[in-house]
Parts: structure tokens; C-alpha cells; sequence
């Protein structure tokens, strides 16, 4: 099985801790717990501070599955969570894979922290959930709720802890049974 798994500083498995972009160990990194635990081709495409791009890239053919967790930096800059669904679905619309090859997951929601100052990015970001489902369901792409799977939240309020890492690999895992 080759998957592609496209996203941000949480699929990158960016280390909080450090301030120079340094990730955690691959034990510690949900997309290579994946891979470890079954023994699947995974990319890791994630990318720190990446927000949804315009233009959807020409991923490989023989993917079986690419998996999307996009929108926390697009909120975070500034956008509501309906103008950053609408570059989801702008996204979602120019990919090339078969729609059913393609896994939407809504990241967990933010927590207040050192990046999340206010309540209302809170909100957005559960907003965004809903949003993304209703997306999936519109586009006929696959869908997880990744804020329902436990996913700790380091000190900034956005990014995952190890254990983080590990309960959204856990997760991933039953929805991809």
C-alpha cells in the first residue's frame, strides 16, 4: 500500500521544543508510527507552517491513499474557518487521485497557548471540524475527526505532543481498518 500523507508541522512531527524545526525521533511521529506498524510505503509529506495551498500538487498514480490535515496556519493567520473549508474544497477539487483514494481529516481542535491567545481561534478550529465533514461528504472523499481521538496538545496549543502523536496514530489505525 502506498500512502502520501500532505500537511503541516503535525504531519512533518515538528518537536516543539525546539525552535529550529527540529522533529521528534520517528518513534515519536504518527506518520512513521504508521509505516512501522505495518509495514506500508508512507511519505511523509508534511511541511512546517504550511496553509493550503492554491493549486493541489500532482501526486503519483499508483497512491492508494493520500491523506489531508490542512487548515490550522490558514486559521491562524487570520482566516475563518468557512474562507479556510473554501480553500479546502478549491484544493480537494483540483487533486488528480480518485476521490475515494483520498482521506480528509480535520485536525484536532487548537487549546489555549502560547500560539492560541484567544478563545475564538478555539472555536474556529471546531467550526473547521464540522466544516470539513460537511466537505467530505459534499466531494465524496473519505473523512476523520481527528478531535476525537485524544490528541495532546504541547504548550502552544496547536501542536502534538509525543503522546499526541501516539493517540493520533492509534486513531488513524481504526480508521483505516
Amino acid at each position: 500500500m502506498n500512502i502520501i500523507c500532505f500537511g503541516d508541522s503535525n504531519t512533518y512531527g515538528y518537536d516543539p521544543r525546539s525552535y529550529l524545526g527540529v522533529r521528534y525521533d520517528a518513534d515519536n511521529r504518527w506518520v512513521d508510527i504508521r509505516a512501522a506498524e505495518t509495514g506500508w510505503a508512507v511519505r511523509n509529506l508534511g511541511e512546517n507552517g504550511r496553509g493550503i495551498p492554491a493549486k493541489a500538487p500532482d501526486f503519483p498514480t499508483d497512491t492508494n491513499l493520500l491523506i489531508v490535515m490542512l487548515g490550522t496556519n490558514d486559521m491562524l493567520q487570520g482566516r475563518s474557518p468557512e474562507e479556510t473549508v473554501q480553500r479546502m474544497e478549491s484544493f480537494l477539487s483540483g487533486l488528480t487521485l480518485a476521490r475515494d483514494r483520498v482521506l480528509l481529516i480535520d485536525p484536532p481542535p487548537m487549546a489555549l497557548g502560547a500560539w492560541v491567545p484567544e478563545e475564538r481561534l478555539i472555536e474556529n478550529s471546531r467550526t473547521f471540524a464540522q466544516l470539513c465533514k460537511e466537505l467530505a461528504e459534499r466531494m465524496g472523499v473519505r473523512f476523520a475527526d481527528a478531535g476525537a481521538w485524544g490528541v495532546s496538545l504541547a504548550y502552544d496549543g496547536v501542536h502534538f505532543t509525543e503522546a499526541g502523536h501516539r493517540a493520533f496514530a492509534a486513531g488513524l489505525l481504526e480508521v483505516l481498518r
